[in-house]
């Protein structure tokens, strides 16, 4: 994956990739199957699984958008490349041993269209699944933190039976 001009206007083509961090959504089904799948392959480069939007993710990662990252699926090279959406995906298969040549095809202008296809496909799957059990596209980490698109975080705090109420957890 050396050489195309998106590499070299970053000069990535000269950094190797040890090992990449997958951020995935683990109340997404979708994302929870793909981690597991990508989990059992051979790995070419090792792959690490984080739930985004974490605080471990916020802690590994603390300059990226980690509102962003529950919206695309976002790939992290041990060097600091980011990597979202589509590329994120064909640097994911770039990693696997069975799937390093059609990362390269899809690393081409033809195979980039037929990616995007693909992630803007599993998005809109993701969506609708999120609509139904989110109420519509609202994320809820179930810790009194609430993503909303239409308004953005908020937090209500839990009920508080027992009188000793916990401390409001950060985002």
């Amino acid at each position: 994956m050396t050489g195309t001009p998106a590499t070299r206007d970053r000069d990535a083509s000269r950094v190797p990739v040890l090992g990449l961090t997958v951020l995935y959504d683990p109340r997404c089904p979708l994302c929870v199957f793909l981690k597991k799948w990508l989990a059992a392959q051979a790995q070419l480069v090792p792959l690490r699984f984080v739930p985004a939007g974490s605080e471990e993710a916020a802690r590994l990662h603390p300059r990226l958008d980690h509102r962003a990252t529950l919206d695309e699926i976002t790939v992290v090279g041990d060097a600091g490349q980011v990597y979202q959406g589509a590329a994120a995906w064909i640097v994911t298969l770039w990693a696997l041993r069975e799937y390093r040549a059609l990362a390269h095809r899809l690393s081409t202008p033809a195979g980039a269209r037929l990616a995007r296809g693909a992630t803007l496909a599993a998005a809109k799957w993701r969506e609708a699944q999120s609509s139904r059990r989110w109420g519509g596209g609202v994320y809820d980490r179930g810790d009194g933190w609430r993503y909303d698109p239409a308004v953005g975080w908020t937090f209500e705090p839990p009920a508080c039976d027992s009188g000793a109420c916990p401390a409001v957890p950060s985002r």
